[in-house]
């Protein structure tokens, strides 16, 4: 069975103070909250998720806020950097903007495409990088307008403890294009054209710990439920111990590691997050599972109140 993944559906990171979370990816990045839960393992954590209008895969940033949590380091089994896809011409808006909200950045160059890269407030690196795939985001925010607005992933980084065993995970079992190499860079391609390009750096850098400031796991897509069970079986052929299909509400998820030890998900395109609420009004209050809604009370006195604002 050949199987070839079209991207990234979300990537899950550990921050720290929600509202800290909430002004960044919202106040300045511009994205939408498209949805707010709980750590379904651990009720007393949000889970927040970030993203374009609709809330599309692709487009989907995740985090688990733990205000007082030690602080994790960035390194191998981990995903790097994450990096944002913006409008052909957009770049000296975002330039301007990271300026304006005092972010510091570095202007650099892969692969012939032109980056920012920046920290958030917590130090997950990110990036944001120009092209003309992907449909415009429709949401406007705070100044960030639709011809300039975040459009979704452009890929990511990964360091891996293998990069050998990580690049054949890539292009023979995800079924990734590798496209190119540059310097201590492999570049593969997906199928789809947005979170599409995953840069895996070839030299190891030190291993990661786990913690505020580190991604937790990267989602990959399957269309459909079937789809995820033929991922699912297709991923233990060639070796990996796969977990269960399990139930997110907003989609099903199974997860391995690759031999890198960077922790995969792969996550069903459906439902999608106008599931429980309408699509006009998502991440507007909190969202809870039916499992949890007797407990909602005890729950929203635990989780510290957040809000979405516009930053002068």
């Amino acid at each position: 069975m050949t199987k070839k993944s079209m991207g990234i559906h979300h990537i899950t990171a550990i921050v720290g103070h929600p509202q800290e979370n909430m002004d960044f990816y919202a106040g300045v990045l511009g994205l939408r909250l498209v949805k707010q839960t709980v750590n379904f393992d651990d009720p007393g954590t949000y889970h927040l998720y970030f993203g374009d209008g609709g809330g599309n895969p692709g487009t989907i940033m995740t985090f688990f806020p733990w205000p007082d949590a030690y602080q994790g380091r960035i390194g191998d089994g981990q995903v790097g950097v994450t990096s944002f896809v913006v409008p052909k011409g957009a770049m000296e808006f975002w330039k301007q903007r990271l300026e304006k909200f005092k972010v510091s950045y570095t202007e650099l160059e892969r692969f012939g495409e032109q980056y920012l890269e920046f920290d958030d407030p917590h130090g997950l690196h990110l990036e944001i990088v120009e092209r003309e795939e992907g449909e415009k985001s429709q949401w406007n925010f705070g100044g960030v307008t639709s011809d300039v607005a975040i459009k979704g992933f452009g890929g990511a980084t990964l360091l891996s403890v293998k990069p050998e065993s990580t690049a054949d995970l890539l292009q023979h079992v995800m079924g990734l294009e590798q496209i190119g190499q540059e310097g201590d860079f492999l570049r593969f391609r997906s199928t789809s054209d947005i979170g599409n390009i995953i840069d895996l750096k070839l030299s190891p850098i030190g291993r990661g710990s786990m913690g505020v400031g580190t991604v937790h796991h990267i989602a990959w897509r399957a269309k459909d439920n079937q789809d995820q069970l033929e991922w699912r079986e297709h991923v233990k052929k060639h070796g990996y111990g796969v977990t269960s299909v399990k139930e997110r509400q907003y989609f099903k998820a199974i997860y391995f590691k690759e031999h890198g030890e960077i922790l995969f998900e792969i996550a069903t395109d459906p439902p999608g997050f106008a599931h429980d609420e309408s699509e006009a009004t998502m991440g507007e209050k909190l969202m809870l599972p039916e499992w949890y809604e007797p407990e909602r009370d005890k729950i929203e006195r635990v989780l510290l109140p957040i809000e979405v604002r516009e930053l002068d």
